[in-house]
């Protein structure tokens, strides 16, 4: 069936008129300034970040071609935030920007467990960097803007929402990715690694994933998270965490219950999975639990949680405050380092 074209009309109501008047009486006349400022703002943040979104050639050891993808740049001297699953393991890639200029590029670390890895220019140039928000503040049906090279087309433009945040996703070593963003800006093979843009112009996610056959189901690892493993690939070349064995989302707490305990936050991480035989296994804590805090900080969202389960934990018996059913609960997890 062509969906396009296998309506039918309705003869008791009058044939529409083919005059652009009649198209558009029965909308308010401020509707066309509301698009138009829709559209500027679409395109004032493609002309802030668009400069700044490269493509990614990757080369294998052996010399041989890999993949390829988007990267978004967020230092002058070149740095270069892509995923993971982009440079796949390969140490070299060819930068190609805005400009058309090529330029070669080293991997400085790759964190599978985000999904996220860093590529650093061997040129010594200046680049346009975009910077990163604070996907905190974000609320579900703000715009958000993709940018990328999907199947080939450099420099492509995709525009939708914020449709959850806080999400959980499997990656492609099996892990779960926690504090992931979803939106409906449509995202194909090729646009991995490249921005989702709020409209004041901050990259808020790096884009990472589809749902094969679903429309308008994707995903961008949030800025925050990107924030920190940033911070760690540059220091150390690899993100070194303690490691608890759950999968975690964020979660609104019920607003009796956390009035009721005192509480002054208004989410937590609610445990998705937990690992066999792992350390929050042996501590004792369950699916549907919600981690409250992590050694006296609060845990406000998943990202919160993998962000407090830094090499500082490593090795150490850690208090866990969690909010089980209606009680507030203590358990002591012996978190080791995550290989």
């Amino acid at each position: 069936m062509d969906y396009f074209t296998s309506f039918v009309l309705d003869e008791s109501e009058p044939a529409p008129q083919d005059d652009a008047a009649a198209l558009t009486r029965d909308f308010p006349a401020d509707d066309g300034a509301l698009l138009d400022a829709y559209s500027k703002s679409v395109t004032r943040i493609v002309e802030e970040v668009g400069p700044s979104v490269v493509r990614l050639d990757v080369k294998r050891g052996d010399g041989r071609s890999g993949g390829s993808g988007s990267g978004v740049i967020v230092s002058p001297d070149g740095l270069i935030l892509t995923n993971s699953h982009v440079v796949g393991g390969a140490r070299r890639a060819t930068v190609t920007t805005l400009d058309g200029r090529n330029l070669s590029g080293r991997v400085l670390g790759d964190d599978p467990d985000t999904d996220l890895a860093l590529v650093r220019v061997d040129e010594n140039v200046t680049l346009p960097a975009a910077r990163l928000g604070d996907s905190k503040r974000l609320k579900p049906g703000e715009i958000a803007v993709a940018i990328g090279n999907p199947l080939g087309f450099d420099s492509t433009v995709t525009a939708g929402v914020i449709s959850a945040l806080g999400r959980s996703l499997r990656s492609n070593n099996g892990r779960m990715i926690d504090d992931v963003i979803q939106t409906d800006a449509a995202l194909n093979p090729g646009n991995s690694g490249g921005p989702l843009v709020a409209s004041n112009g901050a990259v808020i996610g790096v884009n990472t994933a589809i749902i094969a056959g679903a429309q308008g189901i994707c995903f961008a690892v949030a800025a925050n998270t990107a924030r920190f493993v940033l911070g760690e690939l540059v220091a150390h070349g690899r993100v070194r965490r303690a490691y608890l064995g759950v999968g975690a989302s964020t979660i609104v707490l019920p607003r009796r219950i956390a009035l009721r305990l005192g509480l002054e936050q208004t989410t937590g991480a609610v445990i998705s999975q937990v690992e066999k035989d792992g350390p929050a296994d042996h501590a004792g804590l369950l699916t549907g639990d919600i981690v409250l805090a992590v050694d006296g900080a609060p845990v406000a969202s998943a990202g919160d949680l993998l962000r407090l389960l830094g090499a500082d934990k490593i090795n150490q018996v850690a208090p866990l405050d969690i909010l089980r059913r209606s009680d507030r609960r203590r358990f002591w997890a012996a978190l080791r380092e995550r290989v």
